[in-house]
Order: C-alpha cells, then structure tokens, then sequence
C-alpha cells in the first residue's frame, strides 16, 4: 500500500502530479502539450493557470521526467514515458472551523477533523483538505492519513508522519483491526431506547452505492454493513437549546453511540435513516440538499469518538478519544 516515490518533492503541502504516457504519444506531442492537456481538462482549475504559468513551469525547472531530469517544453515525448509537474489549486472557499491536535508522537499524529472539510485532496477540494493543513500546520511534508472519515463527518483521524509507516497503519484499517465508536445527534426514539434494553442492538443490511451517486441504498443480499447500536442518551434542555440555535425548532434529541463493523460509505447515515432517526444536520438523508444550499454554519452531527487497535510496530494498545463536539471547532462563517 506505499505509495511510489516521485522526483519532486510534496510542495506547500501539495503532492506532485504524474503524467504517464502508456505505448506511443500523439506524433509530435510536445512536453508542454502534455501537461496543458491535463491543466486545461480541469473541471476545478485555476484561472491565472494559462499558457505562461504552464511555460513558466518548465523555466524553473519542475516539469520533470521520472529521474528527476528537467524537460523541455517543446520536447517531444517519448514511449512509455512518465513527467511529474505541480498543479495549481483553484480558488477555494474557506473552511471556518479548526484542525485540533489531539495525540503527537515521532509515528502518529492523531486530529480531530471538523465538519465540511475533506480527509485528502479530490475534485474541488485540495487545499482546504485535513492532509494539506495540517503538512502547512506541523511543517512535517509526508504526513499521510492511514484511513479516511467522510468530509461532512467530524472526529478522529490517524496520520502517520513518514513514508515507511504508512503500510503497517494503513492495513490495520484496511483490514479492520481498528475498533472505533461513533456518536450521532438524532431524534430521540423510545422504541429504539426500549430495543436496547437487553443489550446492545445490531444493524445488518446490504450497501450499494455507485461512484458518483450521493446517495447510498440498502439491497436485498447478504449484509455488507453492520452496525452496532450500543447506548441512547437524551440530549439535556441545554444541550437541546444550544442545538435548536443552529438547526432551528427541533423534537427531543439524543446522542447515539455506534460501532460499526464493516466500513461502508454512509453507512452510518443510512443505519440511522433507516430506523427513522436521520442524523441531525445530515444533508444527503432523507433529502439531497444542493451545492448552493450548503451552509458551514449548520453541521452534521456525526463524530468519531474513539479509536483503538493494537499498534503494529510495537504491539501495545493504543486508544485515542475526541472531547470536542461539532460545534467546538467552528471559527465563524467563511
């Protein structure tokens, strides 16, 4: 699961993009043809990223091939080749709450992500990302998360901090070695309080969701996603009030304490759906709400709480818990 090395280095923040050119190129496809086709084919690119910006990339020597030589701009590419270059990100929206540091050591940096703001760079969002912040925050370039939350999920996340240990952690999640409990804001059930009275309550359903789909959907098959229930706890009259601040007239809430077996997108999400307790703030379940509509003032309330496996290199166990909620972390409106 490393990831292979590239000739330039993590700049800003930001990892190098790779061209890879598989069998012939076009005939007479130019370096700087190559690396304007992959800028200018950006659904998401920056406006000053032009023709001088792409020329100016080879000026200062980082349009690369995979040794680390300098190209050329009208260089002509041949077979099978590889060109590494830096992109420049497009104007993004601040996200307004804060990255907190909740455990630091020489392997493990282990945060508390805030709602609205993406584990890794993808599509629209690259800078305001956890991995390019915190590389910015901590000065440590190669740090690299070993799992990855949902952007509109808050709570724990494990980064490690140099390149050989990314492979140990990140197949401890893969292969899921890592108890982790989750906590929802939801409307409070009384039938789902009395289903737990003799223990925990147990969720099994088969997940189908298509890239690029926003919503999932349960289907008939053998389960996929499982789900422990395991405490309801009914939001005090100051913790209701706080919340219908933010979210507007609200029935009696509570908070709910999960842990999921299996890994599946939204698979939180659709659990509480399902049982007739949408998440608070969730904007996807029950109604898909627009890129337009949505507001960093109003969160989803979904944190993962805790985390806690068997370290691979040493052996001990190590436990990571977040005290924050959702709101802590907000900073005012971007």
């Amino acid at each position: 699961m490393r990831r292979k090395s590239t000739p330039l280095p993590i700049k800003d923040g930001l990892n190098p993009t790779r061209i890879r050119i598989q069998g012939a190129p076009p005939t007479g496809m130019r370096a700087a043809d190559a690396v304007a086709e992959v800028i200018f084919s950006q659904r998401h690119r920056h406006p000053d990223d032009t023709w001088d910006a792409i020329y100016q990339r080879f000026r200062d020597n980082e349009v690369v091939r995979h040794n680390g030589t300098p190209l050329s701009p009208d260089e002509l590419l041949p077979e099978n080749c590889e060109l590494f270059f830096y992109k420049t990100p497009a104007p993004e929206i601040t996200v307004p709450y804060r990255l907190s540091i909740i455990h630091r050591d020489d392997d493990l940096l282990v945060v508390h992500k805030p709602p609205f703001m993406a584990t890794m760079p993808r599509a629209r969002h690259i800078v305001q990302t956890a991995t390019v912040q915190l590389r910015r925050l901590t000065g440590i370039p190669e740090l690299s998360p070993a799992h990855r939350l949902d952007r509109l999920t808050s709570g724990l996340v494990v980064f490690t901090t140099r390149p050989e240990l990314r492979g140990p952690y990140q197949t401890l999640f893969a292969q899921r070695q890592v108890s982790k409990v989750y906590e929802a804001i939801a409307p409070y059930d009384s039938r789902l309080v009395q289903s737990l009275a003799d223990g925990r309550l147990t969720w099994r359903s088969r997940l189908e969701k298509n890239p690029g789909e926003l919503q999932g959907r349960f289907v008939d098959g053998e389960p996929n996603a499982i789900t422990h229930l395991e405490a309801i706890t009914q939001c005090s009259a100051a913790e209701q009030a706080e919340l219908e601040k933010i979210h507007g007239r609200q029935p009696p809430l509570a908070h709910y304490r999960l842990a999921p077996v299996t890994g599946k997108t939204h698979q939180l999400r659709l659990h509480m759906w399902a049982a007739g307790v949408p998440i608070l703030g969730d904007p996807v379940y029950p109604r898909i709400y627009t890129e337009d509509e949505e507001d960093f003032a109003v969160p989803m309330h979904l944190i993962a709480r805790e985390i806690s496996f068997t370290d691979p290199l040493s052996g001990t166990h190590r436990s990571f818990r977040t005290p924050l909620s959702v709101s802590d972390t907000f900073e005012g409106t971007a």
